[in-house]
């Protein structure tokens, strides 16, 4: 697990990079991500957690693979890349979630595949997101009701979803106990 302070400052620090590449101002590129200028600094300059799936939009709109954002290394693998059990990269992006991410190497990757773990919590509803894509999620252990367009859609182990993640959407973990579930964005 990666201590989140430096975690937070070294992808703002490759962010901004990336921006400043593009030769793309703060204000006009919080204004291209649909994002109010004032957070979008305190995410280049790792003051507040950057949530995964607009870590997941920022490496498309830059072109490039989310694995360089989140480790600073080029993907390499073209042929296979084995990510061995617990030990992708861990990634604690807000308070309810905790991501893992299970394909960090492989170059030129169609979807991001994570194991997501939910801890209960005492808030009825978490907070909303929404990013590009679509989202695949089979759930692996646990429950949880998955908060989508107006929906509430409850899903237990063995059952899955896919939706358009473009619409606000959040996972809660059910019974008291942490749901774990595969996602892959798309």
């Amino acid at each position: 697990m990666f201590i989140l302070n430096e975690y937070n400052k070294d992808i703002g620090n490759r962010i901004k990079e990336l921006r400043e590449l593009s030769d793309i101002t703060i204000s006009d590129f919080a204004e291209e991500m649909n994002i109010d200028e004032e957070l979008y600094e305190k995410y280049e300059t790792g003051e507040v957690d950057i949530p995964a799936s607009f870590v997941y939009e920022l490496a498309n709109k830059f072109q490039v693979d989310l694995g360089l954002l989140l480790t600073g290394e080029e993907t390499r693998m073209s042929i296979f890349d084995v990510t061995r059990a617990d030990k992708g990269i861990t990634i604690s992006r807000r308070k309810e979630y905790a991501y893992e991410n299970l394909c960090d190497k492989f170059k030129n990757k169609k979807a991001e595949m994570f194991i997501v773990t939910v801890d209960p919590e005492e808030d009825s509803v978490p907070s909303l997101n929404t990013h590009a894509g679509q989202e695949f999620n089979y759930i692996l252990e646990g429950s949880m009701k998955l908060y989508i367009h107006n929906n509430e859609i409850i899903l237990n182990e063995g059952d899955s979803v896919i939706f358009d993640a473009s619409h606000r959407h959040a996972m809660s973990a059910l019974n008291g106990q942490k749901a774990k579930f595969l996602a892959m964005i798309m």
